[in-house]
């Protein structure tokens, strides 16, 4: 038997969006990448035979007792590449990196107990950022479930909120079926991450493997087609409206939408903005792109959303990052809110024209429909409001001051391996200051070349997800941009870099400090800086000294302390192929992520810097 668990489609309390009406669903044909004639095995050769059947060619895992059953066949495996990582969040991380970095489902395989718990954290990740991944854990026998048994964990339910879906098996015939349905499940709809936690009894059991010709998964069916009424009313709205915006999520890069979303900004004339997680969703080159709104966003695209009448939201969910006083957000614009999953629509904003489908569809039909607009109506006179922001951005263009300390500036370092490396690289980020400056200083002229954690904001995920971008993308340069607390949490996966030959780069911006956490005490604790200081840095102890952690570690190690050596330095780690390189930047501990808008206070606050808040007509 099985038993499955799956989160609310809606929110409580909250009417969903009306989907468009669509025929009753039918049964859906599997396809698979190798033969599927049935044939007797073990459960635990079957989950092998059916991950290759899904098209995995990379797992990220490791080994322990209630998943060694599947270890064993797995060495015989000629399809897929098991890379053994040093700790089950650094799988978790390495195959939504391999994810975002490729757009396919990512896999991972862990044991019970403590190996799935280890796993959580990587889960949420995922789920926050819409990143379709599935993981095997190992469960106790059957008979133990419920027992606590050793190394038990009810991980159907530990992971009950953080997954998109979650399946217990107990039957070792159920193998197939449950894990061509977790594939299907992770990479539809709203992707996210699926886990199948697979008995030891059941993968020790003999059975038949039959990979499923049909899936059906009653009360699992994604609306994709968007209603046409709406997308017209969308189209007349973009039409008539004289301060567009469109504010682009990373759904639209989930969606593999960039290229329809370029034709609907070339055509339209609208200004576009990109969260954190669609960056790259649109070439940051374009002349209509605003740049990154929000907390940290530049102060024309905050701005625009504030000025805005038309606010067109593609992928987007209203972040509280973005929104900063919801209350006082984008308070003259009518609002557009486009989405696949209807749990988004009107959740945190009230969406006067809510459209749901794939923002692929929904992009390609409000193309069609608007060109039809302007055919019988004409083009809207966009003049003034492109004169207005042509304005901001002549008058608060990003950038930085020099260090007040003589130590490197962290934004010229991050800015240098964005120029010297490129656009065709992968730049992956931690969380913190750095993950803002990346976002910031780093031009990113294609979809999928920036991968961070955007919405749980999880320190480690760096290093991790870097390696599994390698791993996807081995013919691009791969920069982990990471802080050297972030660092400190998942380095042990340089090993598996080293080992597995998988030649990452790193750049770790050492302020010595957590240094987003030290910004806040800065501006909003009186300067108190209470259990900040890590002693990485400059005149510190250097615990660790990264260079020599690195060189520990089977990788190449570097420091750059000097403005005058950052282009050397990265030309040199850029240079090396065969093998990890890390770069201990040590940068100034005083500089700052701006603009910014602080916590809860209404983004027309915004700061430009330090104590200077732009000004801007905030009239109708």
């Amino acid at each position: 038997m099985s038993t499955t668990a799956k989160r609310p489609g809606t929110a409580a309390g909250r009417a969903p969006a009306a989907p468009a009406r669509t025929p009753a669903p039918r049964p859906r044909p599997v396809p698979s990448a190798v033969s599927v004639a049935p044939e007797p095995m073990t459960g635990a050769q079957s989950i092998v035979r059916s991950l290759e059947a899904a098209g995995t060619d990379v797992v990220f895992g490791i080994p322990g007792g209630a998943i060694l059953p599947t270890y064993d066949p797995l060495l015989d495996s000629t399809k897929l590449r098991h890379i053994l990582v040093r700790h089950e969040q650094g799988a978790g991380h390495a195959a939504s990196g391999y994810a975002h970095a490729t757009g396919r489902v990512g896999a991972c395989i862990v044991t019970s107990g403590p190996g799935a718990t280890n796993l959580v954290t990587a889960l949420a990740d995922a789920n926050m950022d819409s990143i379709p991944m599935v993981a095997i854990t190992g469960q106790v026998g059957a008979s133990l479930i419920g027992t606590d048994a050793f190394q038990e964990a009810d991980i159907v339910g530990i992971t009950m909120p953080v997954t998109k879906h979650s399946f217990l098996v107990t039957d070792a015939d159920e193998i197939p079926a449950r894990i061509a349905e977790a594939f299907h499940i992770a990479s539809t709809g709203r992707p996210g991450p699926v886990i199948v936690d697979v008995a030891k009894s059941a993968q020790q059991a003999q059975t038949t493997f039959r990979w499923p010709t049909e899936l059906d998964l009653p009360g699992y069916h994604p609306t994709t087609k968007p209603h046409l009424k709406q997308v017209r009313e969308a189209a007349r709205l973009l039409a008539t409206s004289r301060r567009p915006v469109l504010y682009v999520g990373g759904g639209v890069i989930r969606g593999n939408a960039s290229e329809a979303l370029r034709a609907l900004t070339d055509l339209s004339g609208a200004a576009v903005v990109t969260t954190l997680m669609a960056r790259g969703a649109l070439p940051d080159s374009h002349p209509q792109h605003l740049g990154m709104p929000g907390m940290h966003g530049t102060v024309p695209a905050v701005a625009a959303l504030q000025r805005a009448d038309l606010v067109v939201a593609l992928g987007a969910r209203f972040d509280d990052r973005v929104t900063g006083q919801l209350s006082s957000f984008a308070p003259l614009a009518t609002v557009v809110h486009a989405d696949i999953d209807p749990a988004e629509i009107s959740k945190n904003r009230r969406a006067d024209v809510p459209i749901v489908g794939d923002i692929l569809e929904v992009i390609t039909e409000l193309t069609a429909e608007l060109a039809n607009e302007h055919a019988q109506h004409g083009l809207p006179d966009l003049e003034g409001w492109w004169k207005q922001l042509d304005a901001l951005r002549e008058t608060y263009p990003l950038g930085y001051t020099a260090t007040a300390d003589g130590l490197l500036a962290p934004q010229h370092v991050i800015q240098r391996i964005g120029a010297l490396t490129g656009p065709e690289a992968v730049y992956v980020a931690g969380v913190g200051q750095h993950q803002m400056w990346a976002a910031q200083f780093i031009s990113y002229e294609r979809p999928r070349s920036w991968l961070n954690s955007g919405g749980l904001g999880t320190m480690g995920y760096a290093v991790p997800a870097a390696m599994g971008a390698k791993v996807g993308q081995p013919d691009r340069i791969v920069w982990a941009i990471d802080g050297d607390g972030c660092f400190q949490m998942t380095n042990q996966e340089l090993a598996t870099c080293a080992i597995e030959n998988i030649p990452i780069k790193v750049a770790i911006v050492n302020n010595s400090s957590l240094g987003m956490v030290r910004q806040w005490q800065t501006l909003f604790y009186e300067g108190r800086y209470s259990h900040t200081e890590l002693n990485t840095g400059h005149q510190t102890r250097r615990i660790p000294d990264f260079v020599k952690l690195a060189e520990a570690y089977g990788c190449v190690g570097l420091r750059c302390e000097r403005e005058e050596d950052v282009d050397a330095v990265i030309e040199q780690a850029n240079a090396i192929d065969d093998a990890p390189v890390v770069v201990d930047f040590t940068v100034s501990r005083d500089a700052m992520v701006w603009p910014m808008v602080a916590a809860g206070v209404s983004n027309d606050a915004i700061q430009y810097a330090r104590g200077i808040t732009p000004s801007w007509d905030r009239e109708d």
